[in-house]
């Protein structure tokens, strides 16, 4: 009977130790938006060119377990993303979630009339590779969205 009770107290602080460690590993809304901010900020002192190639570098500043930062100007031009080389430079308004949403669409609207929002959708975490609920916060600095998204 004790030996039981001790397996299951050790599966149980097992757990709760996994629990902890995978809550640990995702970002959260409030580092998404800092993302964003030290992003914007390295914009305005550095310029496009070398902002976008530090945003899309996998091993650069704009990437943190599953944050990374992303960039697109106001017709869905994806300029610079932290977790997708192969989006860069491709139009992207036509792209569904797999809830139907034009997700891009959406974000450069909101982006027309909002100079900081938060979007919720779809899509996939390069951690897990699996679809997941995201929110992306997002800032528009003249024709551009950067944004940074937290997975749930």
């Amino acid at each position: 009977m004790k030996y039981a009770l001790r397996a299951a107290l050790a599966l149980l602080l097992v757990t709760a130790l996994c629990t902890l460690a995978s809550a640990q590993s995702k970002g959260s809304k409030d580092e998404a938006v800092a993302m964003v901010k030290k992003a914007v900020a390295y914009l305005k002192a550095n310029g496009r060119d070398k902002t976008f190639a530090e945003i899309s570098n996998p091993q650069g500043m704009f990437i943190d377990r599953d944050l990374y930062v992303v960039v697109y100007d106001m017709q869905g031009n994806c300029l610079a993303h932290g977790a997708n080389a192969k989006q860069i430079g491709k139009n992207l308004m036509d792209l569904r979630d797999p809830d139907g949403k034009y997700f891009v669409k959406e974000r450069v609207e909101l982006g027309k009339s909002k100079a900081s929002f938060w979007q919720d959708y779809k899509f996939g975490n390069p951690q897990t590779k699996l679809i997941e609920p995201k929110s992306m916060y997002m800032e528009r600095v003249d024709d551009l969205l950067v944004g940074c998204g937290a997975y749930q």
